[in-house]
């Protein structure tokens, strides 16, 4: 019996060795050389494997780059490493790289606890995809912040923070790497990648109700009611869905000032250099 047994053993342990042997002078033959430049190229970027660029990770990005063209690399960005490391990836490579404007992402919404206070108490766990699949909100608002934290606790570099006054999040501009973690988590779609103008200006509407102006004021004081006022002051702000969409490619500084004077309710924001507050 003993003997069987050991027998059996050196079968399966010789069947092993020839699959082995089998296995790795197939890997010999069909295995691809990988371009060295794609891990020099991978070393300067920021590993921070968000996405952001279209890319599935940082690896995967340096590898596009090592195999692009010079017209195919100027269609390439990192949102985190920003301009310095693209002109870093473009001199290993021989190529120039075009100067890109700054952006940082802002929160289409004021909601805030005096704008928009709570008419209901929410009763479960502290999360705003869960949330919104189950009420409307706390403060009766369709398309407005759920104030629960998601975006704050999926920003990978800690630029966004729930302010305990206001309840809504803060985006610090200059920890935001435009790496569009908040865009994709939020429920509401309320945040945007948007440019940062001259001396850090912006100009946004920060609201997302599309109701009629009676009932969202109702639910914020601060909403969009759809007046047009702002688009008598530049016609490339459009109003649809009784809501107000400033284009990025409306001029902050030609505009922004005037934009968020004559807004009745104070749904547009206009940022300077001294505002670092969405």
């Amino acid at each position: 019996m003993t003997s069987l047994i050991l027998y059996n053993i050196a079968i399966l342990s010789a069947v092993a060795v020839v699959a082995a042997v089998v296995l790795y002078f197939t890997a010999q033959k069909f295995k691809v050389e990988e371009n060295p430049l794609i891990d020099e190229i991978a070393s300067m970027l920021p590993q921070a494997n968000c996405g952001a660029c279209g890319s599935a990770g940082c690896q995967n990005f340096a590898s596009k780059c090592a195999s692009a063209s010079a017209e195919d690399f100027a269609n390439l960005y990192c949102p985190v490493g920003g301009q310095a490391v693209m002109k870093k990836i473009a001199e290993r490579l021989g190529y120039t790289t075009e100067e890109k404007e700054r952006t940082c992402a802002v929160l289409h919404c004021n909601g805030t606890c005096q704008n928009a206070p709570d008419k209901v108490q929410y009763i479960g766990l502290k999360s705003c995809r869960l949330a919104s699949r189950v009420f409307v909100g706390k403060t009766g608002c369709p398309n407005g912040c759920l104030r629960m934290g998601d975006c704050m606790r999926n920003c990978p570099f800690g630029a966004i923070e729930l302010n305990k006054e206001t309840g809504i999040p803060v985006v610090n501009p200059d920890k935001c790497t435009s790496c569009g973690a908040c865009v994709r988590i939020c429920p509401r779609g309320l945040f945007e990648i948007r440019p940062v103008g001259k001396n850090g200006v912006r100009v946004y509407v920060a609201c997302s109700n599309k109701q009629k102006g009676a009932l969202a004021r109702k639910n914020c004081k601060a909403a969009c009611i759809g007046c047009m006022k702002c688009t008598k002051i530049c016609p490339d702000v459009k109003v649809e869905d009784n809501l107000s969409h400033i284009p990025t490619s409306v001029s902050a500084e030609e505009y922004g000032a005037q934009l968020a004077a004559n807004c009745p309710t104070g749904a547009i924001i206009f940022t300077g250099k001294k505002d670092e507050q969405n």
